[in-house]
């Protein structure tokens, strides 16, 4: 199966980025190197420098790219950008972006067990040489903790009759695949919301895979620190799919562009702290209506950007 994904709102990310050609720039997710793709073709002596934690999207893109030389791929969560960056000598960029999307390729391919839609293993893992994958989350954690995943995770309302569900099932025998799964999550409601937009299993799927790739887990320190990276007038662009991962880089960003943030009644400043940037867009960046006709995975990205001062 080809390793692709639809990059969502190029036009916007690359008018966003703002690319000086001779620049240096991190896509911290290069999934199918749609993004990075545009990027390259705006650089002239510039470089890119790709992250990746799928090994199998990191092999697609260096065969894909292989005629660029002023492309570095990095087979590594893009949490450990920072650090690696560092480590080549690298502590100034002119831009990054992260698209925390999940690609097509690891959804629509049913032995990466992402999607609900598509039978296979349980896993979920965007590294499969992560240890933690989808069956050991739904089969060994404890009714309670399983609960607090749905509810943190995919804000589901229904978590506690769906984790009944499966504890009871697993009783009997271990829940093994995806369409296992999301029978036991749809018998949890009623046959008129289950046929309803979107499926009822969404939300569950959605937290168990950000559990299992701990995707929340750290992303503010992330984020902060590769703003921190950029070279003024550097731009940083984050594409989220979710209102969790999406309010985390609002508030992120937010704070880095925020001079004073003492508690409101504070008379006096008393923090120090002063802002490193400025919003770029205040309202997040949405997919325009021809772009939703053509790409349905669209219609939850936002895209914020920032730029240094």
């Amino acid at each position: 199966m080809e390793f692709k994904h639809t990059p969502v709102l190029l036009n916007e990310v690359i008018d966003g980025l703002s690319i000086n050609k001779k620049g240096i720039y991190v896509d911290c997710t290069i999934g199918g190197g749609g993004h990075s793709r545009h990027i390259l073709s705006y650089l002239e002596g510039g470089k890119l420098i790709g992250f990746d934690r799928d090994e199998e999207a990191i092999n697609v893109c260096r065969e894909k790219f292989k005629d660029f030389s002023n492309l570095t791929l990095i087979h590594s969560n893009f949490k450990d950008a920072p650090a690696k960056l560092q480590e080549m000598g690298i502590n100034e960029i002119d831009g990054y972006l992260i698209d925390l999307g999940v690609s097509s390729y690891q959804i629509d391919n049913g032995e990466r067990g992402f999607s609900f839609l598509h039978d296979g293993r349980l896993d979920m893992r965007m590294d499969k040489t992560s240890s933690l994958d989808a069956f050991q989350v739904v089969n060994n954690y404890s009714k309670e903790k399983l609960i607090n995943v749905l509810y943190k995770y995919g804000e589901e309302s229904n978590a506690k009759k769906i984790v009944e569900n499966i504890v009871e099932r697993r009783k009997i025998k271990p829940i093994e695949t995806t369409f296992e799964l999301r029978d036991l999550i749809e018998a949890a409601f009623p046959k008129k919301v289950i046929y309803g937009k979107g499926g009822v299993s969404k939300k569950t799927f959605q937290a168990i895979r950000i559990e299992v790739n701990g995707e929340l887990s750290g992303l503010d320190k992330v984020v902060e620190e590769l703003s921190l990276m950029l070279k003024k007038g550097g731009r940083g662009a984050v594409i989220t799919f979710h209102s969790l991962e999406d309010r985390i880089i609002k508030n992120t960003f937010k704070e880095l562009a925020t001079d004073c943030i003492c508690p409101p009644r504070t008379p006096v400043c008393i923090c120090g702290h002063k802002a490193q940037v400025k919003l770029v867009n205040k309202k997040p960046i949405v997919a325009g209506e021809k772009e939703l006709n053509e790409n349905s995975r669209s219609s939850s990205a936002k895209l914020r950007i920032i730029e240094r001062i």
